[in-house]
């Protein structure tokens, strides 16, 4: 007699109650190496919404909107013409705890200031850079 497997075993997502994966999505972007290069990351980050961090894997842009499908129940509204990505979206790292963190990532930037902390940690004239962009 074989044994029954939990349906939550085979989609762990069945016990979802905050559809995490839904409620963000990140880009990957070119390692930032000069003052420019961060210049433009920190224009991307004023945006609402938008985060930043490093990884093992590189740099990415972190946007916190959920999906527009996403029913107030937590279920897809196009589930069964769902996008190939969201088919292919694996629960081997699920969120199901809360999204991710600082504590997650090599580097993590919340908002502007954090980062414009770090650019200024990183390149110890950028003030003076700032100030002979004008």
């Amino acid at each position: 007699m074989s044994k029954k497997i939990p349906v939550e075993d085979i989609n762990p997502c069945i016990k979802c109650t905050r559809s995490w994966c839904c409620t963000y999505f990140t880009q990957q972007i070119d390692t930032p190496r000069s003052r420019e290069d961060f210049d433009v990351l920190l224009w991307q980050i004023s945006h609402e919404h938008t985060e930043a961090y490093k990884d093992e894997d590189g740099w990415f842009l972190l946007m916190t909107n959920p999906c527009t499908h996403l029913l107030p129940n937590g279920d897809c509204g196009i589930y069964d013409v769902r996008p190939k990505i969201c088919r292919d979206h694996s629960s081997d790292n699920c969120e199901k705890d809360g999204l991710a963190g600082e504590d997650d990532f090599e580097l993590y930037f919340k908002d502007y200031d954090a980062l414009r902390k770090y650019c200024k940690k990183k390149y110890k004239k950028w003030d003076k850079w700032e100030k002979k962009k004008k």
